[in-house]
């Protein structure tokens, strides 16, 4: 995986994802790969507030990972996983 232009680190709402996911009891490894794919997203959409984005930048951001980057429908679905629970359980 490349690493997206920015740390999850360094971002106050990618603070807010991890601490959701911590508070969640999900695997370290889970908390990796969520926010890799969250950040990847967002970065796709020229770091935009995924709260901006919606349901047809969802479709072009995995239409990119399995088109430009080919990446596997396994991962396509984990990618979407990522972002259902960023939808769904950090922003409601």
């Amino acid at each position: 995986m490349d690493k997206p232009s920015y740390s999850p680190q360094t971002s106050p709402f990618m603070t807010r994802v991890r601490e959701t996911l911590r508070l969640k009891h999900y695997s370290l490894a889970t908390e990796k790969t969520c926010c890799y794919y969250i950040l990847d997203y967002i970065c796709f959409h020229a770091k935009q507030h995924p709260e901006q984005l919606g349901t047809d930048e969802i479709r072009s951001y995995l239409s990119h990972i399995a088109i430009d980057k080919k990446v596997a429908a396994s991962t396509q679905n984990i990618a979407l996983a990522a972002l259902l629970f960023l939808y769904e359980t950090v922003l409601g």
